[in-house]
């Protein structure tokens, strides 16, 4: 583990800090471990993105806990959390809100939807029609929804958590590469193993779940954690590494459109928010490495010929980790 360019600037977290962020970290992901078993990198993706104040999109199979490590999140944090569940007939309108003629006040008032919350569970998000999955679009990335020309705010910090079902399945919508793109980073559940999947028979029975956490923190803290990890130090060779990360994608044979700069925006958030909660005030080219298939493949479109010889995005960013070269201490 090399640090770059020591120190870290003056504006940096002190170590202190770091030290004293990474313990609000662990406790908040024992508590969600304690509902999402058998997942504990799982578990640290996801926390890292709140802290990064980025949207997370989960996509498995049903029944495998995409949902309840959503909830997990929204139970342990106490501010406003909604949940919406996608379907067909869900319009934008049942998302954003809508402005109604109010007889009393001779006025038009807007009623907010329930995306105005801290926390927003979109469950199944691509079961919906692509027209009101669009309707995420401006707030995922502006904080702010347009009604009738009229900007609102909606609440800070702000996190979506999507759930989605495989592309494969009957009755969903392929999410276009512009939504994607406002996720921070896309996870796998995955099934448990034996004896894990043993403790989540047990804990059904006595009815443990996200309904059964306490919580543990407040939006004003998270506020402050996010606002700490962004001053988190990054030196310049990591940042050129992040940028020929992406570069590879984009000149990889078998990709027809590689990682976009908002792409690289987001790895480099996620690295300090990463580095953070393993109290470091700093980044290392290993928080570089554990981020870039979470953060990079749903970004990815491979080319038809990759795709008919069964590529993978985690094929190509395996490719690109390989043929770029890390950073060192002599680099700073």
């Amino acid at each position: 583990m090399t640090q770059l360019s020591s120190p870290p600037r003056a504006e940096a977290p002190n170590p202190e800090e770091a030290a004293g962020f990474a313990d609000f970290a662990h406790r908040l992901a024992t508590a969600i471990a304690s509902v999402v078993l058998g997942k504990p990198q799982v578990v640290r993706y996801a926390l890292t993105a709140l802290l990064a104040e980025g949207h997370l999109l989960v996509e498995d199979v049903p029944g495998v806990g995409k949902t309840t490590l959503a909830r997990s999140i929204a139970a342990v944090v106490a501010g406003q959390w909604r949940r919406i569940q996608f379907t067909p007939d869900l319009l934008p309108s049942d998302v954003t809100g809508v402005t109604i003629f109010n007889q009393g006040s001779g006025g038009f008032q807007f009623h907010p939807g329930p995306i105005f919350a801290n926390i927003v569970v979109a469950d199944e998000i691509n079961r919906a029609s692509p027209k009101t999955q669009s309707a995420l679009l401006e707030v995922m990335e502006e904080r702010y929804v347009t009604v009738d020309g009229v900007r609102h705010p909606v609440p800070r910090p702000f996190l979506v958590v999507a759930t989605q079902n495989p592309i494969e399945m009957d009755g969903t919508y392929r999410l276009p590469e512009a939504q994607l793109d406002r996720f921070l980073m896309k996870l796998s559940v995955g099934y448990p193993d034996e004896a894990v999947e043993v403790e989540v028979l047990r804990g059904a029975a006595v009815g443990r779940g996200p309904d059964s956490l306490e919580p543990l923190t407040d939006t004003a803290t998270v506020a402050q954690a996010i606002s700490l990890a962004r001053r988190v130090y990054i030196a310049d060779p990591l940042y050129t590494y992040a940028v020929r990360l992406a570069t590879a994608t984009r000149k990889h044979p078998q990709v027809r459109v590689g990682v976009s700069p908002r792409g690289v925006i987001a790895l480099t958030k996620a690295a300090c928010a990463y580095a953070l909660i393993d109290g470091r005030n700093y980044v290392i080219p290993e928080d570089v490495q554990a981020l870039i298939e979470p953060v990079f493949a749903h970004r990815l479109l491979l080319s038809p010929d990759a795709l008919l010889r069964g590529t993978t995005p985690a094929d190509v960013l395996r490719s690109a980790v390989e043929s770029v070269p890390v950073p060192t201490a002599a680099a700073g």
